[in-house]
């Protein structure tokens, strides 16, 4: 009988020391979190804004791309906004900026080139005029009214 008043005690014991052990861990790791540490920025942090919220409007909201479809929905004033590569042909770029200008859609130009805002649309091929129809989740919309 003595034996296991012994062993039960031993065995509270250590369920104590290990509670307090627990604890400590915790205090230690909220201790540190308290600490304020000045990180750099990761690629994605660095981005262009322009250049998320295009890639989130082609991800989650309704583009399409080309100078021909970017024409004709302005001709019919289908489109929210136009992004333009900077290395967009002249003839293109002002036919664009014309009918757009008739239909009251703005008109963002990207500081890249078309291979690049090809790239970011996630396409292997080069893109000069993206035509936004629905921009779904990016804040394209809001660059458009700062501009």
């Amino acid at each position: 009988m003595a034996e296991e008043d012994t062993t039960e005690e031993t065995i509270e014991e250590s369920k104590q020391e290990e509670t307090e052990e627990v604890e400590e861990v915790e205090e230690k790791k909220q201790k540190k979190k308290k600490k304020v540490v000045r990180r750099r920025k990761t690629k994605k942090e660095r981005e262009n804004p322009l250049t998320t919220a295009v890639r989130l409007a082609v991800e989650s909201g309704k583009v399409e791309f080309g100078a021909r479809t970017g024409i004709a929905a302005s001709i019919l004033g289908k489109a929210k906004l136009f992004v333009l590569a900077s290395n967009t042909p002249a003839q293109t770029r002002e036919k664009v900026q014309a009918y757009s200008k008739a239909s009251n859609i703005p008109v963002i130009e990207f500081e890249g080139s078309t291979m690049e805002l090809g790239s970011v649309c996630g396409k292997p091929f080069p893109i000069s005029v993206l035509s936004v129809f629905e921009e779904g989740t990016s804040s394209i919309m809001d660059l458009a009214k700062k501009k």
